[in-house]
């Protein structure tokens, strides 16, 4: 067992935090102009994307360094988080279904429901703020 690197969870944070503070623009225009736009929407998309992505590599690095199995697949790598007191469980549970959400960001583009997506930066703005704080909280004790 390795130890967690800190310093790497602190980088995956930041895309985290810079993501959400790009995203808050986006929390307030109608479905309207957010469908008009393909700029920002591919930009939305991506900036969830990478949040999520980042938010899965932190779980599975702190799950793995702290001798725990690699989770299955995104989805438990939130619930372990949770599982394990990383984070508060049911902060886990809500953010686990994200895990859905990037894998048809990444794989389904065609097929991306707007409102979806819209209702998802509103959820990322709430919850994973929140999900920055615990992580930094639990890497401050280790």
């Amino acid at each position: 067992m390795s130890p967690v690197e800190k310093e790497i969870i602190r980088r995956k944070l930041a895309v985290i935090i810079d993501n959400l503070k790009a995203l808050n623009p986006i929390i307030d225009i109608t479905r309207d102009e957010y469908i008009k736009d393909i700029y920002k929407r591919k930009a939305t998309e991506r900036l969830l994307q990478e949040l999520i992505e980042a938010a899965i590599d932190i779980n599975t690095h702190i799950i793995v360094q702290t001798g725990n199995t690699v989770p299955d697949d995104y989805y438990e790598s939130f619930i372990k988080t949770g599982e394990y007191k990383i984070i508060p469980l049911d902060l886990a549970e809500k953010l686990a279904p994200s895990a859905g959400l990037r894998n048809r960001l990444v794989h389904e583009y065609d097929t991306l429901n707007h409102s979806l997506i819209l209702d998802a930066v509103k959820m990322a703005g709430e919850l994973y703020s929140e999900y920055v704080k615990q992580i930094e909280n639990y890497i401050s004790k280790i």
